[in-house]
This record gives C-alpha cells, sequence and structure tokens, in this order.
C-alpha cells in the first residue's frame, strides 16, 4: 500500500489538530499541506514507524518545530503583524501540545511521549502542567447552540463543572443570534445542525459580522468539515464527546483569544 493510501484516512483529524494548534484554519491547514508535499517529495521524512497514525502526527509536530518553517512570512499578512503575531505565539510550548495530543486526538501519554520524541515520565510531567495552567484558566462566559435537549444539558454541565458560566441555550438560528445579543459571551459552543434546519454555522458567521469571539463547534461528523476546502471551523469537538476535549479547546480558543487582545 502507497504512502498515500497509509495516511489519507488520517488528514481530516490531523487538519483538526493542526487548527487546534495553530488557533485558525488558514495557518492549520497550511502546516499540512506543508507536510504532505513534503512527504510527496521524499518519503524518508516520514518516521520509521509501526503505528502510521503515530508517524504521521510526529512528522507534523517535527515540522511544526522548525524555526525556519514556523516563522516563514505570510505573504497576505503585512509585514509588521506578522512579525508581532510570531514573537507573540512563537512555537507552541510542549504541554499544549502533549494535552491536545491526549485530551483532543485520543492518544495515549505513552504514544505521545513517542510523538514528542521525548521520555513517556515527561509526558506525563507536561499533562500535569497542562492541567495546571488550564486550571488557571480564567472562567468565561458560554453560549450553547444545540438543539437536542439532553445533549445541552450535557454541555451545560460539563461547561459549568469546568467553572465556565452558561448565558443560554438556542435551538434556532434566531434565538441564537437574540440570546448573543443579550449579553456577549466569553465563547460560543454551537451544533452543526439546528432545529429550524438550518446551519449552526449560518448562526455564528451572523454572529461574527458584528463581534469577534472564540467559537467552537459540535459534530459527530468532523471529517465533512476537515476538508481544507473553504471556509471551515478552527475548533471541533466530536460527539461524543469527553470533557478532557471540551476543556482543551476551550482553553486553547481562550488563549489565543487572549493572545490577539493583547496584541492589538
Amino acid at each position: 500500500m502507497s504512502l498515500a493510501a497509509q495516511i489519507s484516512p488520517h488528514v481530516p483529524l490531523l487538519r483538526r489538530f493542526a487548527r487546534a494548534l495553530t488557533g485558525s484554519q488558514r495557518a492549520g491547514d497550511t502546516y499540512v499541506a506543508a507536510l504532505l508535499e513534503a512527504l510527496v517529495a521524499d518519503r524518508a521524512n516520514f518516521p520509521d514507524l509501526d503505528d502510521v497514525k503515530l508517524a504521521l502526527y510526529k512528522s507534523f509536530l517535527d515540522l511544526w518545530s522548525s524555526v525556519d518553517i514556523n516563522l516563514k512570512a505570510d505573504p497576505d499578512v503585512p509585514a509588521e503583524q506578522a512579525r508581532g503575531e510570531r514573537n507573540l505565539q512563537a512555537i507552541a510550548p510542549m504541554a499544549r501540545q502533549a494535552f491536545l495530543l491526549t485530551a483532543v486526538e485520543g492518544f495515549s501519554p505513552k504514544q505521545t511521549a513517542q510523538i514528542l520524541g521525548i521520555e513517556a515520565g515527561k509526558a506525563d510531567e507536561l499533562l500535569e502542567q497542562a492541567a495546571r495552567d488550564i486550571a488557571g484558566q480564567v472562567a468565561t462566559s458560554v453560549l450553547i447552540i444545540e438543539d437536542e435537549p439532553l445533549i445541552a444539558m450535557d454541555v451545560e454541565a460539563m461547561v459549568e463543572d469546568l467553572g465556565h458560566r452558561v448565558t443560554g441555550i438556542a435551538r434556532t438560528h434566531t434565538e441564537a443570534v437574540a440570546l448573543f445579543g443579550k449579553e456577549r459571551p466569553g465563547i460560543v459552543l454551537a451544533d452543526i445542525h439546528l432545529a429550524d434546519g438550518s446551519s449552526g454555522l449560518d448562526a455564528v458567521n451572523e454572529i461574527l459580522q458584528s463581534v469577534e469571539v472564540p467559537v467552537i463547534f459540535i459534530t459527530a461528523y468532523p471529517e465533512r468539515l476537515l476538508t481544507g476546502e473553504r471556509p471551515e471551523p478552527a475548533y471541533l469537538v466530536t460527539k461524543p464527546f469527553q470533557p478532557a476535549m471540551v476543556s482543551a479547546l476551550i482553553s486553547q480558543a481562550l488563549f489565543f483569544d487572549e493572545s490577539s487582545k493583547k496584541a492589538a
């Protein structure tokens, strides 16, 4: 089987990881495209591991950790802005990488250590550090856009257990826009399909026309939104979801939101 055929099933979820790591669809997809181009040019760039998925993620983070590539200027971004963003974010801390690999991508601490090229004990230390950092994250307010009552209740309970406050639960596009207008939340958790037949993407896009706010989408079919062929979410929670995944993505989204405010 060709290398392309082996890694193809894992590319959509690698896009999710890359977007969460970088904080945007564009940046994440750019790194994934760069990786795929590198592997096409020279298969020797692919680690010799028994697990193809582990090798793919390791290849990605090896690329991400390359200063020359990570700091490459984006021709569409003004030079001053690009320098500010690079100085602010630089290379993602290892603790955030480890936490995203375990909480979002589902790798074990041992597998995470393999991907990061560190000892297993060091991976445990990084995960403990990430947990401390997230625990210290300032609590925020959350708008939930979800048309299934039981799922909405589960999400609400989970968010509150994480220390955040729910401003409201919307079941339709119209309700979502109205609730957001009443009390601007610090972050939005949105389902893709809503009760009125509309898309959660459409509701969020209308909200984002007037104000910037971090958004995490909830879907049972993440691969359908991870093609890289159109504007897509940077943060995706896969159903059925775990509290650790929600916690990881909320923390990551808030991190980049706070970073952008400091850079402004």
